[in-house]
């Protein structure tokens, strides 16, 4: 993918296209894990993607993407994040349940595993069937993804052109969260005042999906 391609920035749609390369290596990429080229050296987890590359790289291989755009990527409830800010400027997450931690609100990248198949009524992701508080419809932004392109509707009416200031490589900070802040919720709703290990937990209502 060219720098400047796909991405979110102005709210203008991108021009028609399949599902660009940054898009399909960030839901896919496996992220907090070592890296191999500095398997020597401490704070060597993959915790940043590169937009230009589509690859997850540690903080040590940043200064060989001094011009790329690249994304810092979190982890809670053991399953990675992205801001939703960050998101924002590249896909349309409308729709996309986030939560907030740390006053941060964050969106999951990919489903995460269920101890149980959900049964009865309620609200569920579109996609894998996670129960959801009202009015989402994803879990996930792969989720998202993934029923667009199911409906046969073109990815460009959720992708946006970016701006690479807005993905300059910043000073990332310490990025994994420890076993403090997990969120045990599984199948079932937290309302959105509870409190787990001291963190306020709540859900973030978004534009309406389309």
């Amino acid at each position: 993918m060219g720098r400047g391609a796909y991405g979110g920035g102005n709210g203008v749609a991108a021009p028609a296209a399949a599902m660009p390369g940054w898009l399909g290596g960030l839901v896919e990429e496996s992220f907090f894990v070592g890296c191999g080229a500095h398997e020597s050296r401490k704070k060597n987890e993959k915790n940043i993607f590169c937009l230009d590359c589509c690859t997850s790289i540690c903080p040590h291989c940043a200064a060989a993407h001094p011009s790329h755009p690249l994304l810092q990527v979190r982890r809670y409830v053991y399953n990675d994040v992205v801001r939703l800010d960050d998101l924002e400027k590249l896909i349309d997450c409308s729709y996309v349940q986030p939560y907030t931690i740390n006053s941060a609100k964050v969106v999951f990248l990919k489903p995460r595993p269920q101890s149980r198949p959900f049964k009865g009524s309620g609200n569920i992701c579109l996609t894998c069937d996670r129960i959801l508080q009202e009015p989402f419809h994803f879990c996930s932004l792969s989720c998202k993804v993934d029923h667009v392109l199911l409906r046969g509707d073109d990815l460009s009416s959720i992708l946006f052109r970016f701006s690479e200031s807005d993905f300059a490589f910043p000073h990332f900070e310490n990025l994994r969260m420890d076993g403090s802040d997990l969120l045990e919720d599984d199948d079932e709703l937290i309302a959105p005042e509870d409190m787990m290990e001291g963190i306020s937990l709540k859900r973030v209502v978004t534009s309406e999906y389309s």
